[in-house]
């Protein structure tokens, strides 16, 4: 049993790969959706999903009738190999950039705004969603952070300023902590963590310690889930 809460440990997202149904972030299939019609992505859109993981919200463009392109470091078949800091796509050839639960992976994300804006088309839009944190992240091991999107998180204003620093107008802002607090549920009822961590002795204690304080601060709304739709600047 240890031995599955270590592998668990260390590589926490197939752990969360394998409790969770659609894409690993809070709202899911449905939140990827209603992003989607937000930023007004039809069958006659051409999308950009930069950091597109296994491809669920391509596929999800693609039954619109898109004929969508995703970028990641690790691609799924079909999706393009590159560095959202460098996209390997043409200038103005795309109508939206789709990032969901990517940019707080990012500590230098002024290089990557600019990809953003470069290869969108005159009346292109930006469509984002992340994690944000009103106060400091909680102590967590740093796979763990990186897992839950809060290693390089930031509070909402300055999310929000920072892509209107970029060059973009923010059309829309919308806060799921409802959804997170539903991913959380999914979770905890799948997985009884405090029996798994009372077999690891000190060490157990510890990380339950970590995620009593996570629990607190997202049930408190410290930490939540943000979406938001912006225009590509002076359009």
């Amino acid at each position: 049993m240890q031995g599955l809460i270590e592998t668990a440990l260390s590589n926490p997202w197939a752990t969360l790969d394998r409790l969770l149904d659609g894409p690993l972030h809070p709202g899911g299939r449905e939140s990827t959706e209603r992003l989607l019609d937000r930023a007004r992505v039809d069958g006659g859109t051409r999308l950009l999903d930069a950091g597109c993981g296994p491809g669920e919200a391509v596929e999800a463009a693609r039954e619109r009738g898109v004929e969508p392109v995703g970028v990641d470091l690790d691609p799924p078949a079909g999706g393009v190999r590159g560095d959202l800091a460098a996209l390997p796509i043409r200038t103005d050839a795309v109508d939206v950039v789709l990032a969901e639960c990517v940019l707080c992976l990012l500590s230098e994300r002024g290089a990557v705004f600019g990809e953003f804006d470069r290869v969108l088309a005159p009346g292109g839009r930006l469509a984002v969603s992340d994690v944000v944190v009103e106060d400091s992240a909680p102590d967590l091991p740093d796979p763990v952070l990186e897992v839950l999107c809060l290693t390089n998180a930031t509070d909402r204003a300055s999310f929000v300023a920072e892509i209107e620093r970029a060059g973009f107008t923010v059309e829309s802002t919308t806060d799921h902590h409802d959804d997170l607090l539903a991913m959380r549920d999914e979770v905890t009822s799948k997985v009884d963590y405090e029996a798994m961590l009372g077999l690891m002795g000190d060490r157990g204690a510890r990380i339950s310690g970590y995620l009593d304080s996570l629990e607190t601060a997202v049930e408190n709304g410290e930490i939540s889930y943000v979406s938001l739709v912006a225009s590509r600047g002076g359009e």
